[in-house]
């Protein structure tokens, strides 16, 4: 996450006048700046973070629940096409396509090949830099750009904080800055998703995001220094905070410097040292609260969080079990249901 400041130039005008006369009081002090309270973000990132586990539990049950129904469609088909002998009935059928709808399955059909190829957590990887990079197109447009100030930069002393909270994890004015963050995650997002599973690893780059940005918010409250920051760093510290946590032992490397090797740990406390040092000497390259925000995250859930959010979601998940299935709740005696949601032994 990256703050960005803008200056403003303002120019005082001074009048000569006598001087006052003893006991004559002088001019008003200038009005103390009032610190913005953080009451309301507070409770929007407590509500966002617990709205996004719940979110993504239901989504595991309605996942689980689509595969089942998938598996049975394509059992049904496999029977039909195997009860077909007649081969030259789809001879036929691709012969009498138009060349635009051929090239067009074919177009379809190496898509189809590159995207099965993918893993699960480069699949939901792909879907969070698409959205990046369509913020980061609405940057460059200049009838937008009071809009994109407004709502895709957090600032504690705006009137509007709480939904950037959120929009500004996925925004980006550098295209540098948007391709470093978006190759982090995509380097590790493999490793979260076998490690938590895809929907918990979608609620927990969403809880990040916006933890982050309230313990930077804190931050610059404490210390007086307002200015905008926008970015996904937080979110994607918590991912390689998580991964290098629980895989302390993985080599990682350089990009463009494949040579020189480390640890996850070691690197993990390279990164922390550094928002440690920018922080206390004030750097303002990068929003160095926010890091830490995010990666203290990160760990903590992989550590403790796990057991104390995820797992406690499976009423959320049987009471939605019971609404989704016909006849409401209490179809079935003791309102038990078929699936189960909330992370199982899989997920840990």
């Amino acid at each position: 996450m990256r703050t960005d400041t803008k200056k403003r130039n303002v120019t005082q005008q001074q009048t000569k006048a006598s001087p006052p006369e003893a006991g004559t009081p002088g001019p008003p002090p200038p009005p103390k700046v009032r610190r913005p309270t953080l009451f309301r973000p507070l409770m929007f990132t407590v509500g966002f973070a617990g709205c996004s586990f719940g979110g993504a539990a239901i989504l595991q049950y309605e996942t689980l629940k689509a595969r089942v129904q998938t598996a049975k469609d394509r059992e049904e088909l496999d029977k039909l096409v195997m009860g077909s002998q007649d081969m030259a009935y789809w001879h036929d059928w691709w012969n009498q396509l138009s060349s635009f709808q051929r090239q067009l399955l074919l177009l379809m059909s190496v898509v189809e090949d590159i995207w099965s190829n993918l893993t699960e957590g480069q699949r939901a990887a792909t879907g969070i830099i698409a959205i990046n990079a369509a913020v980061l197109f609405c940057w460059r447009v200049p009838a937008m750009q009071r809009t994109m100030i407004k709502y895709f930069t957090s600032n504690p002393a705006s009137k509007t904080r709480c939904l950037p909270m959120v929009l500004s994890s996925f925004s980006h004015y550098s295209i540098i800055h948007m391709v470093a963050n978006m190759y982090v995650l995509w380097m590790f997002s493999s490793g979260i998703v076998s490690l938590l599973g895809k929907e918990q690893f979608i609620a927990v780059y969403l809880s990040a995001g916006v933890i982050s940005t309230m313990v930077s918010y804190v931050c610059k409250t404490a210390t007086g220094r307002f200015y905008p920051s926008l970015g996904a760093s937080g979110a994607v510290m918590a991912v390689l905070a998580a991964v290098c946590t629980k895989v302390p032992e993985a080599k990682l490397g350089i990009l463009f410097l494949p040579m020189i090797t480390f640890t996850a740990g070691n690197a993990l406390k390279a990164l922390v040292a550094m928002d440690m040092t920018g922080l206390v000497l004030g750097w303002r390259l990068f929003d160095h609260a926010a890091h830490l925000g995010g990666a203290l995250f990160g760990v903590w859930y992989v550590t403790y969080g796990h057991k104390l959010i995820w797992r406690r979601t499976e009423p959320l998940v049987k009471l939605w079990h019971d609404l989704r299935s016909p006849g409401g709740r209490g179809s079935r005696p003791g309102g038990g249901s078929g699936l189960r949601g909330g992370g199982g032994p899989g997920h840990q």
